[in-house]
């Protein structure tokens, strides 16, 4: 009969040997490494490249509601929605790469502008209800102080939409970072395709997948802790 002890001994010889050749054989713990910066250079990239996007679109989509003008940006910002919207993300990169950057051979880069640009669709109608939801009043105050729309929007209205908005953003930038996990289809060594090689090559899923899913993980409770400090200071900058 197997006794205690010789079954922790088992266990931890196991151990040993599945970290020893998932991360030190052929220093593994760099193809991890590479994964995770990419990973993090496609998410942040494509936060920026979605917000900016994001924020234009949903203040063309409000100035054209409350003002009937640009009604024909309206439509291609309307067409935009609809087709990022409504179109998987691997499909659309997929076609980035392989159609509309065919001539260029940096997976990351087209990574970064396809899930960047996918990403503006979502943050436009968070933008947009967070601007939506800020009192009209707040515009027109702006207006009778001679203030132009754009300024009014820019100095007065999205600074309090942005505060309603945070969480929501918050979210979508979580979002974000768990979809980078496909950008293995363009070749791109990403943190999700480093655990898939790693797995191949040593033919044990154990460590390699369960510890690609902790990085995760922890990136996204980071997030979140950042946001709650981000929400908590906005707080009590409203209270005071």
């Amino acid at each position: 009969m197997t006794t205690a002890y010789e079954a922790v001994t088992a266990a931890l010889e196991w151990l040993t040997r599945q970290f020893t050749i998932t991360f030190i054989t052929g220093n593994r713990y760099k193809l991890f490494l590479t994964g995770l910066r990419n990973t993090l250079i496609i998410a942040f990239g494509a936060v920026i490249i979605g917000t900016f996007i994001g924020a234009v679109v949903a203040m063309i989509r409000v100035y054209s509601a409350q003002s009937g003008k640009l009604r024909a940006l309206d439509k291609l910002c309307g067409a935009y929605l609809a087709v990022f919207r409504g179109t998987p993300i691997v499909v659309q990169l997929l076609i980035m790469y392989y159609i509309v950057f065919s001539f260029i051979d940096n997976g990351i880069s087209i990574a970064v502008l396809a899930f960047g640009i996918n990403s503006g669709a979502y943050v436009a109608e968070i933008v947009r209800a967070g601007i939506l939801a800020v009192d009209i009043g707040q515009t027109e105050a702006g207006r009778s102080l001679g203030l132009s729309s754009g300024k009014t929007m820019r100095l007065i209205v999205l600074p309090q939409a942005i505060k309603n908005i945070l969480p929501a953003l918050g979210n979508e930038l979580i979002a974000l970072l768990k979809d980078t996990s496909v950008a293995g289809y363009v070749t791109v060594k990403d943190l999700a395709q480093a655990g898939e090689n790693v797995r191949t090559l040593t033919a044990e899923p154990y460590f390699s997948l369960l510890f690609v899913a902790a990085v995760y993980f922890l990136l996204v409770m980071c997030i979140t802790k950042i946001l709650r400090i981000a929400e908590r200071r906005l707080a009590k900058s409203d209270r005071h």
